[in-house]
């Protein structure tokens, strides 16, 4: 591999041209597409094989037109103190709004309270319900912006007002984090090249690919039913990944540089070398995404298909348009330990500074000569910080974890005021009795069931469809939706009709948001060791083949589910026990998204292989060509920490950014990933990995000679290289590339 990647580095480097002409093409197509592509909502969310699916499914065959997926809202009234809402005006208030909430085309239904009884006991509270045709996910903004201005009306007559329910669910907003990750990347480019075009590189190329990657999102979302958070999750990983991957070329083009090679020779060499561990380490990532369909989650099956399409661009720009690009910058980008003149170049050193090991080397020699220590040191400071993960809760979030600021929020405490905590989450309980004989009895049954259970506080009466032959329940808990009380109550629920079933013909499901977010989170928690052992185990198959070593990838796995179960801990710690809370912006502690763990596994993964791939090719690179194992070691890091440091400080710069969004499930995704890059990049690829290397000695590239010999020889550590003669070339080599 290294040999064809260093004939692509030569040839993008001569025939920069039309490198670069093809990457302006791609991205003048796909932003042409995106333009003209019709505009796409948020993607659908259906979850097979769970109960709560199976319910709605059977609900839009027996009662059609009912909407049972369609998003709801609870416009909810509050008196003025000492006032009433049955009163002439506050009455002739609530009724004009429930009139108005009607008018939209995609309404179905409004229920008016003063009717259904949606008033509480001491009547100052009340709430509108109003269905929708559609969910809230794909509901338009001009519905979203009715609901909103005629709860502003409201508001003008003197009555508190305001509106929850999934309806007014948006797109998170995170304002310039982007452009913030952008600058701080900038500014860890510019320190580690000390060059501000060496710097611009690795940006523009990752915005290029970025950029070809979230059109071509944009330009199919309406035909593949993509969201807006499938191009959210592309952008955050290929502007991440993209960076890195050109900072590790472009940097191994400065040190073939410092090693007297010609420009395009060290071109050639560093996509043959840094380009190949840049290949491996994007094949981590994409089988860590694509691996989410294990999850069978359609939504989250192709937010991570999209992420892995972006990758792979990152990777291709990276071979391609960065030696391209240095082809084009010539002399002005300088070998490694050289800067511009802008920042400081040209002044002559010291011969003792000059003579002076840098940071990498003196921290990998402290490593070698106390590998126990830091070993014991790391291991240890990761378990402390994994202790809380021994007490994750996961959920999926709801009004009643939004900001107190936001009009959801508001509702949902109105509501729990006037009506009990419950009555955020009702359960609607489906009767299936077509094979039944006596659908009416079986219903009575079921209804007398559940009305024994305990943290139930209302039971309304069936509602059948037109053939009698179906019938939904109503049931509010006595506590929270996302309280443990209220799952309990859902099992008890289906435990039940599971009895009905055995006495009767009849099937009982039971569905509603709080039934589907617990399937959702116990269908995640079933998917997390599958999708583990897929993913582990297939980038394990792959290091294998990378570093010829059965020992090394184990490290690095388990390394890596030592960084993750830390990173938990810490996500606990801050949003479920609230430490810290308050400097990270948390209003309100409660349970970790469900879709956390398996997220940060698939995400996380692929990134911190991405460290151990360009740390310890280095390495095994030094070892390959004679040197001890302790002193190739000290190579690797001598040639990768300053890159690797910088590659992992532009990582947790990106993912922060995210911290600062008001929507508590990106500023929770932000945070785990920013810290889990952290733990993974500085505790255990530069402590733990070089220890585990210096105990181990030469054991650590044992091989049996059997699979040595099945093992396909990829050579990412460059030894075909070793006899080429930059000076002896082939001139049709372009044409002998081409053939391959």
């Amino acid at each position: 591999m290294a040999t064809f990647l260093y004939k692509v580095g030569r040839l993008a480097f001569r025939r920069r041209h039309y490198v670069a002409l093809l990457w302006i093409a791609l991205l003048t197509l796909a932003g042409v597409g995106a333009a003209s592509a019709p505009t796409a909502g948020a993607s659908s969310f259906s979850v097979p094989g769970t109960e709560a699916q199976k319910a709605f499914d059977l609900l839009e065959q027996r009662f059609p037109g009912m909407s049972a997926d369609g998003a709801t809202a609870r416009v909810v009234f509050k008196a003025p103190a000492g006032e009433k809402l049955d009163s002439g005006a506050n009455k002739a208030t609530v009724e004009k709004t429930v009139k108005d909430l009607g008018d939209g085309s995609e309404v179905v239904s409004v229920a008016d309270p003063f009717k259904g009884k949606a008033v509480s006991k001491d009547g100052t509270i009340a709430y509108a319900s109003v269905k929708y045709k559609v969910s809230g996910m794909e509901l338009k903004d001009a519905s979203k912006d009715a609901l909103k201005e005629t709860a502003q009306q409201a508001r003008a007559s003197g009555l508190t007002v305001e509106v929850g329910g999934d309806a007014l669910t948006a797109t998170p907003e995170t304002g310039s984090t982007e452009i913030i990750g952008i600058a701080i990347a900038a500014v860890v480019l510019v320190i580690t090249f000390g060059s501000l075009l060496a710097a611009g590189f690795p940006l523009l190329t990752a915005l290029i690919g970025v950029g070809i990657g979230v059109s071509t999102i944009t330009a199919l979302a309406s035909a593949l039913d993509l969201g807006t958070t499938t191009s959210t999750l592309a952008m955050m990983i290929g502007l991440a990944v993209g960076i890195d991957y050109a900072l590790f070329i472009v940097s191994r083009y400065r040190a073939e540089l410092a090693e007297g090679r010609e420009r395009e020779e060290a071109a050639g060499r560093a996509v043959g070398t840094a380009g190949s561990a840049v290949v491996f380490a994007g094949l981590t990532v994409v089988i860590a995404l694509v691996g989410l369909a294990v999850v069978n989650i359609p939504m989250l099956t192709k937010m991570g298909v999209a992420a892995a399409g972006t990758v792979a661009i990152a990777v291709l720009i990276a071979l391609t348009m960065i030696p391209a690009l240095l082809g084009y910058a010539g002399k002005k980008i300088k070998p490694t330990g050289e800067k511009s003149k802008l920042l400081g170049g040209g002044r002559a050193k010291s011969a003792e500074k000059a003579s002076r090991p840098n940071m990498g080397t003196r921290w990998a020699s402290f490593v070698v000569r106390r590998p126990l220590a830091v070993l014991l040191l790391g291991v240890i400071g990761l378990g402390a910080a994994a202790i809380p993960a021994a007490s994750l809760e996961l959920g999926l979030p709801d009004d009643g974890s939004q900001p107190t600021s936001t009009t959801q929020r508001r509702a949902y405490d109105l509501l729990s005021e006037g009506f009990g905590p419950g009555f955020n989450g009702p359960l609607m309980v489906v009767v299936d009795a077509k094979d039944s004989k006596t659908p009416k009895a079986d219903v009575t049954t079921v209804t007398d069931k559940i009305k024994a259970l305990k943290d139930v506080t209302t039971v309304t009466p069936a509602t059948f469809n037109k053939d009698g032959d179906t019938a939904t329940i109503t049931v509010v808990p006595d506590s929270k939706p996302s309280s443990v009380t209220t799952e309990d109550l859902v099992h008890g629920i289906r435990d039940a009709g599971t009895e009905v079933k055995a006495d009767t013909d009849s099937s009982v499901l039971v569905t509603g948001t709080t039934a589907m977010n617990i399937d959702v989170s116990q269908k995640l928690n079933d998917a997390l060791i599958p999708y583990l052992i897929l993913v582990v185990g297939l980038a394990f198959l792959l290091l294998i083949v990378v570093f010829r070593s059965i020992l090394v990838p184990l490290k690095a796995a388990l390394g890596f589910l030592l960084s993750v179960m830390a990173a938990l801990g810490a996500v606990v710690a801050v949003f479920q026990w609230g430490w810290l809370s308050g400097l990270m912006g948390v209003e309100e502690t409660g349970p970790v998204m469900s879709m956390m763990p398996i997220f940060m596994v698939g995400v996380v993964f692929g990134l911190a292989m991405d460290y151990e791939v360009f740390l310890v090719t280095r390495m095994r690179e030094a070892h390959v060509h004679g040197e001890k194992p302790s002193q190739a070691i000290v190579t690797g890091f001598r040639h990768s920490a300053r890159v690797v440091t910088a590659a992992a400080v532009i990582m947790i710069a990106v993912f922060s950014g995210f911290i600062s969004s008001s929507e508590s499930m990106i500023k929770m995704i932000g945070f785990g990933l920013a810290i889990a890059v952290f733990f993974d990049a500085f505790v255990v690829r530069m402590a733990i990995v070089p220890a585990v290397l210096a105990l181990l000695g030469k054991r650590a590239w044992w091989l049996p000679k059997w699979l040595d010999r099945v093992l396909p020889n990829v050579d990412v550590e460059g030894e075909g290289l070793r006899d080429l003669d930059s000076k002896n070339s082939d001139p049709d080599e372009d044409r002998e590339l081409v053939r391959a």
